[in-house]
């Protein structure tokens, strides 16, 4: 089967190039500190949540990612399944529901009680305002994926690659979990091909109005 090709837009000048990824610098930047600041109590209550439950893990998650042109680097998130859930990952693949090149499962055992709130809410990836902040991710880009997701990646694939991944994304904010993996990639290279600080704010926007609405995420 041919693999699907994909071209990004060229629509950009040098010029215009240069400003937006100079504009988008200084807003996650501005961003991820107002963000980090504005939620340092919630910060305080979650931490003290996990630990209550659960007190032989760590209060966060540290997960090696992919980033922009396949560096890799640590993400961080509140922990929210059992300490030793990376163990258990192995003989639990069978039941992915999703498609592709990505591990989700709805009713995931490893999550805890505390877990389960966090993740509906998305408020287990605030921790990731520090990777924003160090410049390793952005507000608004792709979803950034784990090293074996993308040793199956192909070509076609591995163009979600090309710009910084984001906290959140177009694929976040019309699907989230309700897509399988192409539908994923196809969002995530709409976005990539059509990216302005514009649509960045539009996202961001969206992203605040389904935090605590979400029915899809797991």
């Amino acid at each position: 089967m041919k693999t699907k090709e994909f071209n990004i837009s060229q629509s950009f000048t040098i010029e215009e190039k240069r400003s937006y990824l100079i504009i988008k610098r200084i807003i996650d930047i501005f961003g991820s500190i107002i963000g980090i600041f504005i939620t340092s109590i919630l910060f305080i209550i979650v931490c003290l949540a996990i630990k209550i439950e659960d007190p032989k893990g760590p209060v966060f998650f540290s997960q090696v990612r992919v980033g922009k042109n396949k560096k890799e680097y640590k993400i961080y998130k509140f922990r929210s399944m059992v300490f030793d859930a990376e163990k258990k990952l192995e003989e639990l693949l069978k039941y992915n529901e999703v498609s592709g090149a990505m591990f989700k499962m709805k009713d995931d055992p490893r999550v805890t009680k505390v877990g389960k709130f966090i993740r509906k809410t998305s408020i287990d990836e605030l921790p990731q305002l520090l990777n924003v902040l160090k410049g390793e991710m952005s507000l608004v880009g792709p979803r950034p994926p784990l090293p074996r997701e993308v040793k199956e990646y192909n070509n076609y694939h591995l163009a979600r690659l090309a710009v910084t991944p984001g906290c959140t994304g177009l694929w976040q904010v019309t699907s989230r979990n309700s897509v399988g993996f192409d539908e994923m990639v196809e969002l995530d290279l709409e976005y990539i091909n059509n990216r302005s600080i514009l649509l960045d704010f539009k996202i961001i926007f969206k992203t605040i109005l389904v935090l605590f609405g979400s029915k899809n995420a797991f």
